[in-house]
């Protein structure tokens, strides 16, 4: 069983930053990809980001330069620093993880929980 905890979301006006945090934990043997993924009200899940173990990123085009992805291999942590945030960034924000587990061959995929990022004034 593994679970992934989110935080960081909130209310942000347009311009500025919020840091998302996602903390992998359980039967884990290896996190391989980490990532970020939004889903708007009426639209469908999107791609934000993705971080490989040695560290490889790759960025949606609407976030490169304004976001950045960042883990930490020894905590199964994923990280998105966002700035100059836009009402367009307004969305449900999920972590994604592959990863080797107990009990389980192959790679296995989880899903956070999702945290509401809002970008108002």
């Amino acid at each position: 069983q593994v679970q992934l905890v989110e935080s960081g979301g909130g209310l942000v006006q347009p311009g500025g930053s919020l840091r998302l945090s996602c903390a992998a934990s359980g039967s884990i043997f290896i996190v391989y990809t980490m990532g970020w993924y939004r889903q708007a009200p009426g639209k469908q899940r999107e791609f934000i980001a993705t971080i490989l173990r040695g560290g490889t990123t790759n960025y949606a085009d609407s976030v490169k330069g304004r976001f950045t992805i960042s883990r930490d291999n020894a905590k199964n942590t994923v990280y998105l620093q966002m700035n100059s945030l836009n009402p367009e960034d307004t969305a449900a924000y999920y972590c994604y993880v592959s990863a080797s587990v107990v009990d389980t061959t192959g790679l296995t995929e989880y899903w956070g929980q999702g945290t509401q990022v809002t970008v108002s004034s």
